[in-house]
C-alpha cells in the first residue's frame, strides 16, 4: 500500500496493566502481539468505522472504543474533513492484555499523525480514555499510557492527567498466557474490597515504591521481591483456573515475578533474559496443556516505543 499523508497504518501493541502492586497506575507495553489499524482522511466529514476484521465489534462510532476516542479527539480538533477507520483486531476483547485500549489509543495516534502532530501523548490519553471508559464504565490510563508511551509508565493522578515514563532496564522479557475465557473488566472491579487493611496498604506502596527504584536501577532482584500484590490478587485470582499452578510453575523455573495482567484472565511473567522467559514459557505451557482450556501465550521484549507506524 502506498503510503500518502492522507492515510497511515499502525501497529497498536497489547499492554499489561497493574504489574502486581501497581493497581490502576503502573503498565507496561509488549512487543509482539497487537492490533493493526488503518486509518484515512475522508471529504465526509465525522468518524466512519468501514472495516473490522477479526472479531465482531460495533460499526457504530459512538458504541466502539475506536470510534468513542476518535470523536473525542475530532470533536477538538474540528477538521473540514473526516476520517475512516479500519480495525484488523488480534488482541481478543476481555483479554486483560489491552484490546479496549489498542483500539482506543490506535485512532488517536493516527489521527494526530494525519493532522500534523497539534496534540502531545498526554493529550492523546486524555482522548483515548473516553473509548476506554466505554469498555470498563470508568476512565484509567494504565493499558493506554504504556501503548502511547512505550515502555513502563505510572499514571501519577487522572485530574489533571500526569503521566510519569519509567526506564526498562534492558535484559527485561515478558511471558504472557492468555487463557481463552473472558472476564470483563467492569465484572473483575465489582468483585474488589472498597475497603483495605492499612497493613495490606502500607505493604502495597512499599512495593510500589520499590519496584519504580528497580526500575531505575536495573536491579532485578529488588523487582523481583516488588512484584507482589497484596490487595486485587487475592479476589481476582480466583476467576481465572489454574492461576496458583502457573503462578507456582512461573517462579520455580526462574521468573523474577508473576501476576494477573490487568484483569485478567491473563497472566504475566517477567524474566531476566530471553532464555530465562523461554524456559518459563515452556513450564507454563505445560501446565495449561493439561487443562482442558484453550490457551495462547506470547513471549515478548518490553516495547519502550509504543504504538508503530507501519506505512
Amino acid at each position: 500500500m502506498e503510503k500518502t499523508s492522507n492515510q497511515i497504518k499502525i501497529f497498536s501493541p497489547a499492554t499489561v496493566a497493574n504489574v502486581s502492586c501497581g493497581f490502576d497506575v503502573l503498565g507496561f507495553c509488549l512487543d509482539t502481539v497487537g492490533d493493526e489499524m488503518i486509518i484515512r482522511k475522508t471529504t465526509q466529514k465525522g468518524i466512519t468505522i468501514s472495516k473490522i476484521v477479526g472479531y465482531d465489534l460495533p460499526f457504530e462510532a459512538e458504541n466502539n472504543v475506536a470510534g468513542v476516542s476518535a470523536l473525542a479527539l475530532y470533536k477538538d480538533a474540528n477538521p473540514d474533513f473526516g476520517f475512516e477507520i479500519e480495525v484488523y483486531k488480534n488482541i481478543k476483547p476481555g483479554s486483560g492484555i489491552g484490546s479496549s485500549s489498542a483500539s482506543a489509543a490506535g485512532s488517536v495516534f493516527a489521527m494526530n499523525e494525519l493532522l500534523g502532530k497539534p496534540y502531545n501523548k498526554t493529550q492523546l490519553t486524555n482522548f483515548a480514555m473516553k473509548g476506554e471508559a466505554l469498555a470498563s464504565n470508568c476512565e484509567h490510563a494504565d493499558n493506554l499510557a504504556p501503548a502511547l508511551f512505550g515502555g513502563f509508565t505510572l499514571v501519577k493522578s487522572l485530574k489533571p492527567l500526569k503521566i510519569l515514563e519509567l526506564p526498562t532496564p534492558k535484559d527485561l522479557f515478558a511471558v504472557v498466557i492468555h487463557p481463552q475465557i473472558e472476564i470483563k473488566t467492569s465484572e473483575a472491579r465489582a468483585i474488589l474490597p472498597q475497603k483495605v487493611d492499612m497493613k495490606d496498604a502500607i505493604e502495597q506502596w512499599s512495593n510500589v515504591g520499590s519496584l519504580v527504584h528497580a526500575l531505575h536501577t536495573e536491579d532485578y532482584n529488588l523487582l523481583s521481591e516488588s512484584l507482589v500484590d497484596v490487595i486485587v490478587e487475592p479476589y481476582r485470582s480466583q476467576l481465572i483456573p489454574h492461576f496458583d499452578a502457573v503462578k507456582e510453575t512461573s517462579l520455580k523455573h526462574g521468573a523474577l515475578g508473576c501476576g494477573i495482567s490487568g484483569s485478567g484472565p491473563s497472566i504475566f511473567s517477567l524474566c531476566k533474559g530471553e532464555e530465562q522467559a523461554m524456559k518459563v514459557r515452556d513450564a507454563i505451557q505445560k501446565v495449561y496443556s493439561q487443562t482442558s482450556i484453550d490457551f495462547e501465550i506470547h513471549l515478548s521484549k518490553i516495547n519502550t516505543e509504543g504504538i508503530k507506524i507501519l506505512e
